[in-house]
């Protein structure tokens, strides 16, 4: 079983293999810190759009560059980027690379709109000569270990995941994460596991199951089930962000964590807020966090008013002051619905 071994990419080595995937506007620092913190073994950038890197005035806005950052106590990180140009793949590469990550992961399973039908993310499923070129001159633009995330295929009719794993491992690829749902099915319908035991017939680099991780139960089923070499959890990761430390505790223990009481949720919910200050001052804290609060207190009665009212605050302390109070009114004799299994 894959739980036997660890997970290992170029130097990286983490066991069990539980990765936090890359989300646009939702994998900031702060949440990757706090995925870190609760057990993720390793987490990923936002998407870094390449030719939006190459773009930028030195003297503007910065925001492809902005994604770029990390601190040390995010490792092992890999930064993401995407685009349809080889050439641009190519210099975002050598830029990315200048700030040292743990490796270099592009993009090939985006679904969305305005990125696959431009030919980037999961539009390079349709053109792999042009997914080969782009991988080709990435690796040759860095020394880290290059990963590509990706999905089984554009559509249901156009399944070539097998064709496309055993190219990438050709080009020297060192991880292929693959989402087990099409791009016809964006994140709707059922996700497909029994793909991952063919690819890893195929091939000999570690495969990372990515789709409806969403338990304890769902992660150590995925494991058992298919032998992928980790799990990469998304969207659940937000509504739970506990739910790291759950897998790990059952993967190595068999048994179940409680729930996290109101005060653990308040506790949590600050200590996140105050990385987000950190990080981008108090004005866009205060943004980011309304798609935070949901995962805080779901499972909590009232849970829709509390996280209305938390976005109702254009002001830092009296945020602060509102959660504090709230931990303090809470009772806590009052059961939490499970959060999880409801996602």
């Amino acid at each position: 079983m894959a739980l036997d071994q660890p997970l290992q990419i170029g130097s990286v080595s983490v066991s069990p293999g539980l990765l936090l995937a890359p989300m646009e506007d939702v994998s900031e620092p702060p949440f990757r810190l706090v995925c870190r913190q609760q057990g993720a073994d390793m987490v990923y950038t936002e998407f870094v759009n390449a030719e939006g890197l190459l773009r930028e005035d030195p003297d503007g806005p910065q925001r492809s560059s902005h994604k770029l950052d990390f601190s040390e106590e995010e490792r092992p990180l890999g930064i993401q980027i995407y685009g349809a140009s080889e050439l641009s793949m190519e210099e975002a590469t050598r830029i990315a690379t200048e700030r040292e990550p743990d490796l270099i992961d592009i993009n090939c399973g985006c679904w969305v709109s305005n990125v696959a039908l431009r030919g980037a993310g999961a539009g390079l499923l349709r053109d792999l000569p042009q997914m080969q070129q782009i991988v080709r001159r990435v690796r040759g633009a860095t020394h880290l270990p290059v990963t590509v995330k990706t999905r089984l295929g554009w559509d249901s009719t156009s399944i070539k995941i097998i064709e496309v794993a055993r190219m990438l491992e050709d080009e020297g690829v060192a991880a292929l994460a693959v989402h087990c749902r099409t791009r016809a099915q964006g994140h709707k319908g059922d996700v497909d596991y029994s793909w991952i035991p063919r690819i890893k017939e195929a091939v000999e680099i570690p495969v990372i199951l990515n789709g409806d991780v969403i338990s304890p139960q769902t992660a150590r089923a995925a494991f058992e089930q298919t032998g992928c070499d980790a799990v990469m959890i998304g969207r659940a990761a937000i509504r739970h962000p506990w739910l790291f430390r759950e897998i790990r505790h059952h993967l190595e223990t068999g048994e179940f964590l409680v729930e996290p009481t109101f005060q653990e949720r308040v506790d949590l919910c600050l200590h996140h807020l105050q990385l987000s200050v950190e990080y981008s001052g108090p004005c866009y804290a205060l943004i980011s966090m309304r798609r935070h609060y949901a995962g805080y207190f779901r499972g909590i009665r009232g849970a829709a008013q509390i996280r209305g009212e938390l976005s109702d605050y254009r002001e830092l302390e009296p945020l602060r002051d509102h959660l504090h109070e709230m931990a303090t009114i809470h009772d806590p004799t009052e059961a939490v619905a499970s959060v999880v299994t409801a996602v």
